[in-house]
């Protein structure tokens, strides 16, 4: 397990999955869909990761937003839903997730031992924007950085370069926080201090008991670090 001795700067954290729940969106239509809510809640978030690493792989670009709906299209139509106007309400649901019960506690518990916070994710910043004001987290947080100006996705490392810019620092003065195992390993290779949250306490993946701390939430974050 990597050390947490040297001085921090600031806590990045990754919105979907890691601060927001992903699958509210779905839970909150989950009477339309049956016991067809949680393999399509799944397929979707699939679908969205991976047309963002295509879109990176080949140097091409569609908005968050945009891959979110496709990848919307693409699950109901693998479960065999027709339903336009429950896809309008899930994508509506999708603006407005809900934050975690330990986001705002441990984001304020951070901001308390004085570290920058900051989210930095693949959504576009209207959506984040709509996210973080949902969540109420905006008061807790000094940055929301998006992907979308620079026209890349995670794991590409300049996208983790937004945040060293950002706080004007080193990546190794940089808690990255993120549930998302191929984001952790990602933000590890690019030299921040990674702290995979493993809510589901799934196997470890890509070599993240080597290069990351692993955490069963986030509320086991605050004691291991100190600006």
């Amino acid at each position: 397990m990597p050390t947490t001795k040297r001085a921090l700067r600031a806590a990045v954290f990754d919105a979907y999955g890691t601060l927001l729940d992903v699958h509210a969106a779905v839970a909150r239509h989950a009477a339309k869909l049956g016991n067809k809510a949680a393999p399509l809640s799944a397929l979707w978030r699939a679908k969205q990761i991976e047309a963002s690493w295509i879109l990176s792989a080949t140097g091409a670009y569609e908005d968050f937003w945009s891959i979110t709906d496709r990848a919307l299209g693409h699950a109901m139509q693998a479960h065999g839903v027709e339903d336009a106007a429950l896809r309008a309400d899930l994508l509506s649901a999708y603006r407005t997730l809900g934050a975690y019960p330990d986001a705002a506690p441990v984001l304020e518990a951070l901001r308390g031992r004085g570290l920058g916070t900051a989210i930095l994710s693949n959504g576009t910043p209207e959506m984040l924007a709509s996210a973080v004001d949902a969540g109420a987290l905006g008061p807790l947080l000094d940055a929301v950085l998006s992907v979308h100006p620079l026209r890349r996705y995670k794991p590409d490392p300049r996208v983790y370069a937004l945040a060293t810019e950002r706080f004007g620092c080193q990546p190794h003065e940089v808690a990255f926080v993120s549930s998302n195992a191929w984001d952790a390993y990602g933000a590890a290779r690019f030299g921040f201090r990674v702290f995979w949250v493993n809510r589901a306490g799934g196997p470890v993946e890509y070599w993240l008991d080597e290069l990351a701390t692993v955490l069963p939430g986030l509320d086991a974050l605050p004691p291991l670090l100190r600006a």
